[in-house]
């Protein structure tokens, strides 16, 4: 695969996640009950970073989990013979909470029907948004983000990849051909 493009640097990340935050509190008047839950792997990162953003506007802290969908994934035994299955961490009662779902990017929407069938094991909350940091359409499901940091249409033969500085010692979004 071949870089194609680079759509978003550090910046334009940071502001994007600044704006989602502002959007998510504007939509929610506020913190009661707002919970952030990353799909893991660059959802999960996302989600505490918009989380620190929220921190910088409200001045608190609010819960964050982090949420695997490996088993519940329709593609299962496409990805792997033996998939790798991580840890679940959400360490607070979702029941009745707002929920934002974030993750880094939304395609067909498997992914989020996948986490949708994810939070049914952890209680009922009131409420499910969802914020993804690139909506690159080429929808399969009737799903789609409540927040977008960007809208990046794409050709079948590109893919877009979110490299956060976490797990790739850098920050941005591109566009890369397949071979």
């Amino acid at each position: 695969m071949k870089q194609k493009a680079k759509i978003m640097d550090q910046d334009i990340i940071r502001r994007s996640l600044l704006r989602i935050a502002h959007e998510i509190l504007e939509k929610n008047k506020g913190i009661e009950g707002l919970c952030l839950i990353g799909i893991r792997n660059r959802g999960a990162y996302l989600a505490k970073r918009l989380a620190d953003c929220i921190k910088q506007i409200e001045t608190e802290i609010i819960p964050v989990g982090i949420l695997d969908i490996t088993l519940y994934r329709d593609d299962l035994t496409l990805i792997a013979p033996q998939p790798v299955v991580h840890k679940t961490e959400i360490d607070f009662d979702i029941a009745g909470k707002n929920i934002v779902l974030v993750d880094d990017v939304l395609y067909t929407g498997r992914t989020v029907r996948a986490a949708l069938d994810a939070m049914v094991d952890f209680g009922r909350p009131r409420s499910i948004q969802l914020a993804v940091l690139v909506d690159r359409g080429h929808r399969e499901l009737p799903i789609r983000a409540d927040y977008v940091g960007k809208n990046i249409p794409t050709a079948d033969n590109e893919m877009i990849e979110v490299r956060l500085l976490e797990v790739d010692g850098v920050d941005e979004v591109v566009i890369v051909e397949k071979d």
